[in-house]
């Protein structure tokens, strides 16, 4: 397993290969198994992907606590924004789609974590439709999506309750922005500066969740962080580069969550959480769900 992106970047860019090729090299070096036996277990993932997407767009599915629900559909089919009809908005709605199943405690693949889930299939599937691109090249973006995942778990963390928000929706963003990066036409180095480029803007984010529940801010905050993984794809393909190299950002949200007061890593007992109205709907809603319960 690689523990640095520098080195899985400089070794693809040796071989001429592609982060995907050069991780699914790996994963079968390591696991014993043919590249594509791997390939066939990140299709069936994209199955439960898009099936997230497919549910939690049609609008009729609530969390228990009532607090979130339907906005995915909003998206999808409500009055027109300024970015109405582009790949943006659908992208949006996507991430809020997955999101939505998570909370109403449906299936979906917890990439990196359930709190982050909505980000990666958002943007890769929400890219490849407006491409028109097949699996293949999807399937080819969860194997490089899942090195930079691994290595942002080596060398910093994926949990909220360790590294706060940024450590899950951030870490979502970044392997969606690497990987999307990638599967647009991007070089192994534009995919590590999309990487940084993201997980800049994401350093810091805390895990406030009301009443401890993966719903609010949770659901909205996988919308943003795809809007944010949007950006880093569209600088790095445009040749904006990240001064800080990548795997130096990724140690330093690993640090900042290290750091990180308690109350912002995911106990419900700072940010928005705390808010006088936070603390009042998690009273009425934790109230509504044991009485249902």
């Amino acid at each position: 397993m690689y523990k640095s992106l520098a080195e899985a970047i400089k070794d693809a860019e040796a071989s001429g290969r592609t982060l995907s090729q050069t991780a699914l090299d790996m994963e079968s070096a390591d696991q014993g198994r043919t590249v594509e036996d791997i390939r066939e277990v990140l299709g069936r993932a994209l199955g439960v992907m898009r099936g997230a997407i497919d549910q939690g767009m049609v609008g009729d599915l609530y969390s228990a606590s009532g607090l979130v629900g339907g906005d995915a559909a909003k998206l999808r089919a409500g009055p027109p924004g300024p970015l109405a009809g582009t790949a943006f908005r659908d992208v949006l709605a996507r991430a809020l789609a997955v999101q939505e199943v998570n909370a109403a405690m449906g299936v979906i693949v917890a990439a990196p974590t359930a709190g982050g889930a909505g980000v990666l299939p958002a943007v890769l599937t929400g890219l490849a439709a407006s491409k028109g691109f097949g699996d293949e090249k999807l399937v080819d973006a969860l194997a490089a999506a899942g090195l930079i995942g691994a290595v942002i778990a080596e060398r910093a963390s994926l949990s909220g309750a360790e590294g706060g928000c940024q450590a899950e929706t951030g870490a979502g963003a970044a392997m969606a922005a690497g990987s999307a990066t990638e599967m647009l036409g991007g070089t192994p180095a534009q995919a590590g500066h999309a990487v940084a480029l993201t997980l800049q803007g994401m350093l810091g984010l805390v895990c406030d969740p009301l009443g401890g529940l993966v719903e609010l801010p949770c659901v909205f905050r996988n919308a943003t962080g795809a809007a944010i993984a949007l950006a880093g794809i569209e600088m790095a393909l445009a040749g904006v580069t990240f001064a800080i190299p990548v795997d130096e950002v990724i140690d330093v949200m690993g640090e900042i969550g290290r750091e990180m007061d308690v109350r912002y890593r995911e106990t419900a007992g700072g940010g928005l959480a705390a808010t006088p109205t936070g603390r009042r709907l998690a009273r009425e809603r934790l109230y509504q769900i044991k009485r249902g319960g």
